[in-house]
């Protein structure tokens, strides 16, 4: 079950740097995301190319790409809205995501206003955790 496909409309990334691929489910309080990394992702070439491992930032930026569509699609901030990382804490990195895995995104919303969001996210293939973090974005307009 499937809340929305149609991430481009609700996100200004696009590939190769987009990184969602549906929200499953969204509220105020959360939000549950999913993207499969292919084995054609641009970063695989040089990051690690005998062994190709998702890089730890790719993970970070996945989970804010997460947050900030689910807020998107459930037009909590006004359309056309930028968000911009401020600062990322409390990053761990669990499992290893190599290609060809699933990625599933819990968010959980820690505060939303008109000029600043706080999340917190968990990265998961299957049911292991692979990465953490919380983070702040700005909220803007291009």
């Amino acid at each position: 079950m499937s809340v929305t496909k149609d991430i481009e409309a609700l996100l200004p990334h696009r590939a190769p740097f987009l990184f969602v691929d549906e929200i499953v489910s969204a509220d105020e309080k959360s939000s549950v995301s999913v993207h499969t990394f292919t084995e054609n992702e641009f970063f695989f070439k040089g990051h690690f190319p005998q062994y190709p491992v998702v890089p730890g930032v790719i993970l970070i930026e996945t989970m804010a790409q997460a947050g900030g569509a689910a807020l998107s699609y459930q037009k909590v901030l006004p359309e056309g809205s930028l968000f911009f990382l401020g600062t990322v804490d409390k990053v761990k990195f669990r499992r290893q995501v190599r290609p060809g895995d699933t990625v599933r995104i819990e968010i959980e919303n820690l505060r939303v206003s008109g000029r600043m969001i706080k999340q917190a996210g968990k990265a998961y293939v299957e049911d292991e955790l692979a990465a953490e973090a919380e983070w702040m974005c700005l909220v803007g307009s291009a």
